[in-house]
């Protein structure tokens, strides 16, 4: 269920792009750091814990001018919020 997200156009300035995908990062750190914390045994908080860490080491590393790349990750990153939330 990729997709660009809706309020994003190629009028958009970049820098907007980038704070969104900020921001949709910390949504998606947020809810993988609840579900660690709240994981049943130790090796489930340990596989969420580091996805957490991923996701900030991909935010760390999109480049801030690279546009496409910010709406790709945005995508993904919307995506995988989704798919938590649906609890699957």
């Amino acid at each position: 269920m990729s997709q660009t997200p809706r309020a994003l156009d190629e009028h958009t300035p970049t820098t907007i792009v980038y704070d969104i995908a900020a921001e949709t990062a910390n949504e998606l750190i947020g809810l993988l750091t609840h579900r660690s914390d709240t994981a049943a045994d130790p090796a489930t908080r340990e596989a969420r814990w580091q996805r957490v860490l991923a996701v900030r080491d991909a935010r760390r590393a999109v480049d801030p001018l690279d546009r496409q790349a910010l709406l790709d990750q945005i995508s993904l990153w919307r995506t995988e919020i989704e798919t938590l939330k649906a609890g699957r």
